[in-house]
């Protein structure tokens, strides 16, 4: 298949050229069984680039798609599949399952703490300023009660494995995570394209998403209404992830809205619909704090609804995330996310941090200096793998101009050593080639949390790429979670 077979190599023309790879050295460990790296090279290549073919059509005339925003023009574009999963054993996954829930009911306890008491901010386990003077801390938060005390209902951790194996967190995603349709689509596809190869393996399913999602917008629901109205609300189809708000609705078994549609009297949300107006106890949103209600932020915006947060402050309206989350999504705090663990827990973090610098600490800063070339920098408030600099990559104009930048505005960077991703499998032009991956695990809270098994791997498509996203060239994996 283009590549120098070893011995050693399971799967036929492929080499991991050093890396850890996610189906042979998996397998060397015995964490995934062979009978499923046999599976995998039971297929030819001639035949798999023909399946592979045919998903393709398929996800076009299915539309599922993305928009990139590049230039003023707006293009959609079918989210590249590639045909070779990714398996994580039972045993990995149990631990990313614990490490998950304990990251996201930090989170909620951290995001708890600084709207009442701030007492992580008093006992310094956190710099204040960092957090109050975050752009996303919203003081409208302050002192409201949420139901259950959960802020996180949907959220995604973003996970790297590195050169030992070992999974460690990237970022959180604590606002408006996206990706979980794909992660749905890419099994429906598999199962259509290769029923063969899931047969008789083991894998655990992820169909139960959307019910799962809809029974946590019920557990958090205001309390009074016998039958709970819950309804998903979407910018609209500008927006690069409106296939997936269709999908969710589709899913929940819930209307999809947009600001339009709803409308605010006596405190109270109501929706829109052919046969008068229906009020609304949760909404499941897809739309940015700013942009939510234009007399509590942003006066401009025309995508929310006028009074809604009237309405939520009072509590007759739950709103899932909950406003103001997004001050934990940032990459600075992210860098004390192991201390928050152990000051509201007392635990250990089950899953490691990537070791962060913080510029805005005169530390970080001088140490991200000195040593720029050997390191990943990334702004505090960036997403989509915008404004990264790779150090060992880049050219000496391209670190003198990022220098410039960090120099410029400390507060606004971070840098990390650079992690070797591991690398999976990747079908590219006929042959099979090692192409690096992450894993974004979804976890639903309501009274307690789920993590959807598996979550959705994305794949860096172009050769020696680091930058998994979508926006940048990336696409998308099925992932298997193996029950034994």
């Amino acid at each position: 298949m283009g590549v120098t077979e070893s011995k050693d190599t399971p799967v036929p023309g492929y080499d991991p050229t050093g890396f850890f790879c996610e189906i042979i050295s998996a397998a060397q460990r015995g964490v995934i069984p062979k009978a499923v790296v046999d599976r995998l090279r039971s297929i030819e290549s001639k035949e798999l680039s023909e399946r592979a073919e045919a998903a393709a059509r398929e996800l076009y005339n299915l539309g599922i798609t993305f928009t990139v925003y590049s230039d003023r023009t707006m293009i959609d574009r079918i989210l590249p599949f590639d045909v070779l999963p990714r398996v994580i054993g039972a045993s990995e996954w149990e631990t990313i399952e614990r490490g998950v829930q304990q990251r996201v009911k930090t989170l909620n306890l951290f995001i708890q703490d600084i709207y009442h008491d701030q007492k992580c901010l008093k006992d310094g386990v956190i710099p204040a300023d960092l957090v109050l003077g975050n752009k996303n801390y919203r003081k409208q938060m302050e002192g409201l009660d949420v139901p259950g005390g959960t802020y996180v209902h949907v959220c995604g951790i973003d996970l790297v494995r590195d050169d030992e194996g070992n999974f460690c967190v990237l970022e959180d995603n604590a606002r408006t995570p996206s990706g979980v349709s794909y992660v749905v689509e890419n099994r429906h596809m598999m199962q259509r394209a290769f029923p063969d190869l899931m047969d008789d393996i083991g894998i655990r399913p992820v169909d139960d998403y959307g019910p799962k999602l809809l029974q946590a917008m019920l557990d958090v629901a205001p309390a009074g209404p016998m039958d709970p109205q819950v309804a998903l609300l979407s910018p609209g189809a500008y927006n690069s992830a409106y296939f997936e708000h269709i999908f969710l609705a589709r899913e929940m078994g819930v209307p999809l809205v947009e600001g339009r549609d709803l409308l605010v009297e006596d405190d109270r949300v109501y929706m829109r619909t052919t046969e008068g107006v229906e009020e609304v106890h949760c909404i499941y949103r897809r739309i940015d704090d700013d942009f939510l209600d234009p007399k509590a932020f942003r006066e401009d915006s025309l995508l929310g609804v006028p009074g809604i947060f009237d309405a939520y402050r009072k509590g007759n309206i739950t709103l899932a995330n909950a406003i103001g989350t997004g001050v934990a999504d940032d990459k600075a705090v992210y860098a004390y996310m192991p201390r928050l663990i152990q000051y509201y827990l007392g635990e250990d973090a089950i899953l490691a941090n990537v070791p962060t610098n913080i510029c805005r600490e005169e530390e970080g800063l001088s140490y991200t200096l000195d040593n720029l070339e050997n390191l990943v920098v990334k702004p505090v408030g960036e997403s989509g793998g915008y404004g990264i600099l790779i150090g060992p990559r880049s050219t000496k104009d391209e670190l003198a101009e990022f220098r410039a930048k960090i120099k410029d505005d400390p507060a606004n960077f971070i840098s990390q050593p650079m992690i070797n991703l591991s690398v999976c499998p990747t079908l590219v032009d006929g042959a099979v080639e090692p192409r690096h991956v992450d894993l974004r695990p979804f976890c639903v809270t309501g009274k307690s949390s789920w993590v959807l098994p598996g979550g959705l791997t994305r794949v860096a498509l172009r050769k020696g790429s680091l930058v998994v996203n979508s926006s940048q060239g990336g696409g998308s994996k099925d992932t298997w979670v193996l029950t034994e």
